[in-house]
């Protein structure tokens, strides 16, 4: 009896203290819209924007990890956002609201990512990534052939492991093969970047604007592969035009052969259903796709624990100690981090009210077709995180098709620049000088015909999602 009133007073407790602090703002309280994108605070916060950016887009000469700008940012913007709508007689809880609302977004993709990155750090630890590469460089394939494989692996390798993760792997298997070619180390890397992207496109996995885009429910989970074939396109063309540019000369073979570590393939499996759960959680249920990956995540820990235990003693051939806490650890944190700057940055530049009028501009004004067309330039310059996280924000009245080719454009719109995505980023330092940003550039005429043969064959390909058969350009 005294167990059970205890129970209630903390049930009581809980539901009366904690609760309404956490969920009071979620009543009749609006998101902010400022509507004052000439005022000096908001201005001033689109400039801190664009400097944040510049040294994001800078990192490679400034070694400055593109975390710090953008986090730094997103302090003062937010700052000014609240400093202004208070001024304005803008309630606290409107402003707390807000915050909260683009923060729960960050959260959920933090906690995606987070465990998708612990995954693929296991995997790797395991060997699993090292053995491909090794039955790659064994095989003494010439450098048009190894320029075709990698190109193909990335193309259907990243809507699995994500187009980061994906391109990384390549380019070491080139980095192994080529052994100081540079012109078709650059040749490779540019048509990883390209391949990864592109498969990346057509799946909610592949990319973080997909799984923005799927998070957000716009798009179903088999809604995306509608897409395949135009990301295909999208990869072809210019791999086509490239092929011919590369030597047919074999590079040196090597006799390096790497065998998996114990609990490699159970750990593909246990990933494999992570992603299986979510999904049919996420699609069926309606549940944040965090549900599956943190369960996901809880059932690896303790496969873990297993192999933390039989490592040493059962498998002599492994005899470090297997820690699944260091696999967090090795996460893409600065990638993280900057996530978050980039989010709360946006979301506070849409409480001045600026998404508002860009899409009052682009989807409004320009249409629907050109606006989504616009997206994908404007990624290869910008990125394409915070311009499908501005998208999503404005949330344009749009039909399936013209979502698609949204999605599609702003993933791989960033092919044609080095800077224009993750994949192309990391390339750049990973690659040690050999895939640089004029390398990709004297190829950027190629990958924009494949980005323009991609639009015109999603509108032919997926004209029954039209309303409107939008005029092919």
């Amino acid at each position: 009896m005294l167990l059970g009133k205890v129970l209630k007073f903390l049930l009581c407790l809980f539901t009366f203290g904690i609760t309404p602090s956490l969920f009071a703002a979620s009543g009749n309280v609006e998101l902010l819209n400022l509507k004052m994108i000439l005022s000096f605070p908001a201005i001033f916060s689109l400039v801190i924007f664009v400097i944040a950016y510049f040294f994001v887009m800078t990192e490679e000469f400034s070694h400055l990890r593109k975390s710090k700008p953008v986090v730094v940012a997103a302090g003062i913007i937010w700052l000014a956002v609240a400093i202004t709508a208070s001024s304005k007689g803008v309630s606290y809880d409107s402003i707390n609201y807000t915050f909260r609302h683009v923060f729960l977004e960050f959260a959920e993709l933090f906690m995606f990512l987070l465990v998708a990155m612990t995954f693929i750090n296991t995997m790797t630890e395991r060997n699993v990534f090292e053995r491909l590469r090794s039955w790659l460089v064994t095989r003494g394939f010439n450098y048009r052939k190894i320029f075709v494989i990698t190109g193909i692996l990335s193309f259907f390798i990243s809507p699995i492991a994500d187009n980061l993760t994906t391109a990384l792997l390549m380019c070491a298997v080139v980095m192994a093969v080529a052994k100081g070619n540079k012109s078709f180390i650059c040749l490779a890397c540019i048509n990883i970047v390209v391949a990864a992207n592109a498969g990346g496109a057509f799946s909610p996995f592949g990319d973080i604007t997909t799984l923005m885009v799927w998070q957000k429910g716009v798009i179903p989970f088999t809604g995306f592969f509608s897409i395949f074939v135009p990301s295909a396109v999208n990869y072809l063309v210019p791999a086509a035009i490239m092929y011919f540019a590369i030597p047919k000369e074999n590079p040196k073979q090597s006799s390096e052969d790497v065998y998996m570590k114990p609990g490699a393939i159970i750990t593909i499996f246990l990933f494999l259903g992570t992603i299986t759960l979510t999904v049919i959680g996420h699609q069926k249920f309606h549940l944040p796709t965090t549900f599956g990956m943190i369960t996901g995540l809880g059932v690896l820990s303790i496969f873990g624990f297993f192999l933390k235990k039989t490592s040493g003693s059962k498998f002599p051939n492994d005899p470090v100690k297997f820690d699944i806490f260091s696999q967090v650890g090795k996460a893409e944190w600065d990638t993280l981090l900057f996530f978050y700057g980039v989010l709360m940055c946006v979301g506070g530049l849409s409480a001045f009210g600026y998404l508002a009028y860009t899409a009052e501009v682009t989807y409004i004004d320009l249409g629907a077709t050109y606006a989504n067309v616009l997206v994908g330039i404007l990624s290869a310059i910008v990125d394409n995180i915070p311009v499908m996280y501005a998208v999503l924000t404005m949330f344009p009245e749009m039909d399936q098709g013209q979502w698609l080719l949204a999605t599609l454009t702003a993933g791989v719109g960033g092919s044609m620049l080095s800077i224009g995505s993750a994949a192309g980023v990391a390339l750049m330092g990973q690659s040690k000088g050999n895939y640089t940003f004029f390398g990709h550039l004297k190829w950027t005429p190629a990958i924009a015909l494949g980005y323009a043969a991609s639009i015109y064959v999603h509108i032919l390909y997926n004209s029954d999602k039209f309303d409107n058969i939008p005029i092919v350009l």
